[in-house]
């Protein structure tokens, strides 16, 4: 069967570096004897090193060719090849309810839109690896006081133990991009509850950073409202990307006390 030709609008960039498919599917090792589901395998450069591993393997691809590609190559793989959008499906029913590792050298595109699913289904999947934007690997993995520590940083490092792996550069694609990219994996931290109301705390998170150049007294005043004596706080004058994960979480209950106050004098 004829190769498949990469699409540019499901953002599909095909790695040929056999040694980097190896080192990306033994990213997935830290976490081990529980199935995997690899997203976009395409032609299964990274499929062809995950099924030896001796646990069950299912692919998820979109692509009609890529599909026909893989029944044709990967005969062992059979109805574990899944033809679905990753992004509207029910994680519970890929292994019954259990436990699984996500990879994947995933599309750029909607590599955020991954990971918020991930947060979605996080007691599903106690590890995360794969390849993503350079840029996209050092915003998840940055820390506070970094220019490029933000929403993803934050949501993401509340659950999970992030590892930025490695560079990836562009000359090892079909088509090359035009941007490096990184291989990352991601492991569920100790926290189970994060001890604050969790739809506020994502509120916070992103209404501060998406005004990451206002201080926080600016940026929260939409919830808070304007003059409130909790805004005179010092913490206030902080940006978002000076605070931690931790601190998030303190300022959310701050802000949870405020409004319960306000809402009883009304």
């Amino acid at each position: 069967m004829k190769l498949v030709k990469p699409k540019k609008f499901l953002g599909q960039h095909f790695l040929k570096d056999l040694q980097i498919a190896q080192d990306i599917a033994d990213s997935v090792d830290a976490c081990p004897d529980i199935p995997v589901l690899e997203v976009g395998p395409g032609m299964g450069v990274l499929t062809q090193f995950l099924l030896p591993k001796r646990r069950p393997v299912k692919v998820v691809e979109l692509d009609f060719e890529s599909v026909a590609y893989l029944k044709e190559n990967f005969p062992q793989l059979g109805a574990d090849i899944i033809e679905q959008d990753f992004l509207k499906m029910d994680l519970k029913e890929v292994f019954g309810g259990e436990p699984f590792v996500l990879t994947g050298n995933y599309p750029y595109n909607i590599s955020s839109q991954i990971f918020f699913k991930m947060l979605d289904n996080k007691e599903l999947i106690p590890c995360c690896t794969g390849m993503i934007q350079k840029e996209v690997a050092e915003r998840i993995a940055a820390v506070p006081g970094n220019k490029s520590y933000g929403i993803l940083s934050v949501l993401i490092q509340a659950w999970y133990t992030v590892e930025y792996l490695f560079t990836v550069h562009e000359h090892v694609f079909n088509p090359p991009p035009k941007v490096k990219s990184a291989v990352i994996r991601m492991t569920r931290n100790a926290t189970r509850e994060l001890g604050c109301d969790e739809k506020l705390f994502k509120q916070i998170v992103k209404t501060t950073f998406n005004q990451r150049r206002k201080t926080l007294r600016n940026s929260i005043s939409p919830i808070l409202g304007k003059g409130h004596p909790l805004a005179a706080d010092p913490v206030f004058d902080k940006r978002p990307e000076q605070l931690s994960v931790q601190e998030f979480v303190e300022l959310t209950n701050r802000l949870e006390e405020a409004l319960a106050g306000r809402a009883q004098n009304l």
